[in-house]
């Protein structure tokens, strides 16, 4: 079969012999061939050859991939994008950024997710490894990806293999199609593709002579050896293995335009949502938890980022309350921390509202002293602040804010007070997962790309040393936000957040 141009076929004509169809997806993209496409997902090609034959036509459309595809789901993605916001020329660019920060003789070896199972047969719903997502756009489990570092420079600075599951028809009448070693370098521009179930053959060819291996797959369990990474071992025994996490987490933490626009969708959602769950009341968490689940995919989100918190009343104190299971009462505010996800990238929102729809004197109080901190801090997310700024330095002065704002509301917060009432950090940076980039250092300088949040608290317990009537009140008030040049970008501004809108929105 002839090599196709390194593209990823955009409304594609699919190719077959005049006077047949395909008995197989395979089928009919090994009949593809250069001069009988229409591609409009162009990533710089390595060669292409031409050919004079005559070809009917099958549409893409009318094939079964594992994951969307703009033939199959123009409703989802625009030709050109790989997944939802990102196209395949962008992926491609990711590879070879990051093979221009390796050394010689490099390889990167990527195995995608597993699947989780809750019990039994049920299994939760797939979600890929950041990582590999990041740098393939390929959604399916039972997968490796294999970059390899050439002399060459960029874009041709790297070769790209996708092992795969093959086709397997009977398989997949079961468990749903999956796209399968053709589409792995038709669709996904791999340079070569094979089955995952020859992994142990084809893996050694691929890393055959190179010097340094970088993953993050487990090369220990339970003290032994992984079956991996006997296998890295064997196929090249003088290779330094090495973590990839430094070497790709300066890449994931600064945003390309079209991730910023992504999260910015993500953020929308969210944003709406929340502000629609403000519109009414709501007798139970488990309610208002379903309302926002719905509502983000209303807005045109894929779903929920990350298990909400729903947390009526004192149970705002507890930072990562997920049961979500109480009664609301009128007389209480509800802490609510929920995203929405939209092509992999999430959007991280808490809001604090009455649940019956205006604040007490003292909820209004404890509020409006969070909210003029979270306003400093999302102020301070511009990469041209003067000596640049990190998330620590955020962090330290919301908390000194945070001293004064609650100093002047009678509280007393000498000593370990401030541990007390704002345990946790005031950010983290947000992408492909909610805490992103684990590793990445919150002593970095923020530059333009840099998404982060911005989540001052303030967690009052039921104690005497505190002002009685703040006494088991909570409240957090974050939004998603990029790091531009003059000022930040918020992500999530469609949430309201002024005592005056929300309480507007019940009237």
């Amino acid at each position: 079969m002839m090599k196709l141009p390194r593209t990823a076929p955009g409304q594609v004509v699919r190719c077959i012999a005049r006077h047949g169809q395909p008995a197989s997806h395979n089928a009919a993209l090994s009949l593809l061939r250069p001069s009988c496409l229409r591609v409009h997902r162009h990533v710089t090609p390595r060669s292409s050859a031409p050919t004079s034959r005559s070809y009917a036509t099958v549409s893409a459309s009318e094939l079964q991939f594992g994951q969307p595809v703009h033939e199959t789901h123009p409703h989802l993605l625009a030709p050109g994008e790989l997944t939802p916001g990102i196209t395949a020329q962008e992926y491609a660019d990711r590879r070879a950024a990051l093979s221009s920060l390796l050394p010689p003789d490099s390889v990167v070896i990527l195995p995608a997710a597993e699947l989780k199972y809750r019990s039994g047969a049920v299994f939760f719903p797939f979600r890929q490894e950041s990582n590999f997502l990041y740098l393939t756009g390929f959604s399916e489990p039972e997968s490796l990806a294999v970059i390899r570092t050439t002399s060459s420079a960029a874009p041709d600075n790297h070769t790209f293999h996708l092992l795969v599951r093959p086709k397997d028809p009977r398989l997949e009448q079961w468990s749903g199609p999956w796209s399968g070693t053709q589409a792995a370098t038709d669709v996904w521009n791999a340079d070569t593709s094979g089955s995952i179930h020859n992994l142990d053959t084809l893996l050694p060819s691929l890393i055959r002579g190179a010097k340094y291996i970088y993953t993050d797959a487990p090369l220990t369990q339970n003290s032994s050896p992984t079956p991996l990474s006997s296998l890295l071992r064997s196929s090249c025994p003088s290779a330094s293995i090495r973590p990839l996490q430094p070497k790709i987490n300066p890449l994931r933490a600064i945003k390309s335009p079209a991730e910023i626009a992504l999260m910015r969708r993500a953020g929308r959602a969210t944003g709406r949502a929340f502000t629609a769950a403000m519109r009414r009341p709501w007798p139970t968490e488990k309610s208002l938890a379903a309302f926002l689940d719905h509502e983000f995919v209303v807005q045109g989100a894929d779903g929920q980022a990350y298990v909400p918190v729903v947390a009526g009343g004192p149970r705002g104190n507890m930072i990562h309350y997920v049961q979500n299971l109480a009664a609301l009462s009128p007389r209480d505010t509800v802490l609510v921390d929920a995203g929405a996800e939209l092509g992999g990238y999430i959007s991280d929102v808490t809001r604090v509202w009455p649940v019956g729809g205006r604040f007490s004197d003292p909820q209004r109080d404890l509020y409006e002293a969070v909210l003029r901190v979270q306003r400093t801090g999302v102020a301070m997310c511009r990469a041209a602040a003067p000596g640049g700024v990190t998330l620590d330095q955020i962090h330290r002065v919301t908390e000194r804010l945070l001293r004064e704002q609650l100093d002047d509301l009678g509280f007393d917060t000498r000593g370990d007070a401030m541990g007390v009432l704002f345990p946790h950090h005031v950010g983290h940076y947000v992408g492909l997962d909610v805490h992103d980039v684990p590793g990445y250092g919150r002593d970095v300088k923020l530059s333009k790309g840099h998404c982060v949040t911005v989540e001052p608290g303030v967690y009052v317990p039921d104690d005497e040393r505190w002002p009685e009537h703040f006494r088991g009140l909570a409240v957090r008030i974050e939004d998603s936000v990029c790091v531009d040049d003059e000022g930040p970008l918020v992500l999530t501004t469609e949430a309201v957040k002024e005592v005056v809108d929300i309480e507007a929105l019940r009237e």
